[in-house]
């Protein structure tokens, strides 16, 4: 049994007249008549009585119809999902994305406008740390990431776009010594404790905060690690010690801390996208298209 004839049996069972269903299919009447007694052959009932005056469904041929409609339309249900999803209308599209991300204004402007755009996308979206994204994504267990620098060796296969500068704060005690300061250098923290996410987190602000504090001519000392930053950020309230966070941090408001920006230049961090090198994904290329055109500096 092919599609073409379902066409055919709903044609006739519509019309009840052969002639005018092989004019509607733009077929001769003649082989319609064969196409229909082979659709009945393979069916194994009779599904119109006709003569020479009329053409009537028998009720294996009403209950048929019903079906073959049913048919014809999940096919072609089918082929609009295959088409759309040829285009990146439709499918799965997993994400990672990093802790500070949500924080930022830009992360909630490209989701939402994505899912406007393309409401036939399921987005499935995982909070991440960096490496792990990296891994996932070179693992095809997840499509993209919006991650911060890496620091460290990642596959090789990964490809990074540059999305947002973000510069990094320091999160200290409201009375702190350094919270008198406009703006601080990463200098003056030497002797401080640090609050800081785990080393094997995965999380590049923590090989970042070593490498700047190297730079300055100190190594920083770990007071207290915490997995969160909302934790972190309440362990420096308690005066466990200082830390460094992205910017976007500083709409966690707590009550004993405050946020002040770094003097060194080189204290920024960048939020990146990250996919496969050779991905040919569709639903993949229209949202990094997205993710760019929404940067603020348009993809770098």
């Amino acid at each position: 049994m092919e599609l073409r004839h379902l066409r055919y049996f709903v044609a006739v069972a519509e019309e009840l007249h052969f002639t005018r269903a092989a004019e509607r299919l733009h077929i001769g009447q003649p082989p319609l008549s064969q196409q229909i007694q082979a659709l009945e052959a393979d069916v194994g009932a009779q599904l119109f009585e006709r003569n020479k005056r009329s053409v009537r469904l028998t009720e294996a041929g009403r209950l048929f119809l019903d079906d073959a409609r049913r048919i014809l339309a999940l096919s072609e249900q089918a082929g609009a999902t295959a088409r759309r999803a040829q285009r990146g209308e439709a499918g799965e599209l997993r994400i990672g994305f990093t802790f500070s991300t949500p924080f930022t204004p830009y992360f909630a402007t490209v989701i939402n406008r994505y899912r406007q755009l393309f409401p036939h996308v399921t987005l499935t979206l995982h909070e991440m740390a960096t490496l792990h994204q990296l891994e996932a994504i070179s693992a095809r267990s997840m499509d993209l990431g919006f991650v911060r620098p890496p620091e460290l060796a990642y596959p090789g296969d990964i490809k990074l776009t540059q999305l947002r500068q973000d510069p990094l704060f320091l999160v200290l005690p409201v009375a702190h010594r350094l919270a008198a300061q406009a703006s601080i250098a990463i200098a003056d923290m030497a002797g401080e404790g640090f609050v800081m996410y785990p080393k094997d987190a995965g999380t590049g602000i923590y090989p970042q905060i070593f490498r700047l504090c190297k730079a300055a001519g100190f190594v920083p000392t770990v007071a207290q690690e915490a997995g969160e930053a909302s934790t972190i950020i309440g362990l420096v309230a308690a005066g466990c010690g200082i830390s460094v966070l992205p910017s976007s941090f500083d709409r966690i408001r707590m009550d004993g801390v405050c946020y002040r920006p770094i003097a060194d230049p080189q204290a920024t961090t960048s939020l990146l996208l990250a996919q496969r090198q050779e991905e040919t994904s569709p639903m993949v290329a229209a949202f990094v298209k997205l993710a760019e055109e929404a940067a603020p500096q348009g993809g770098a």
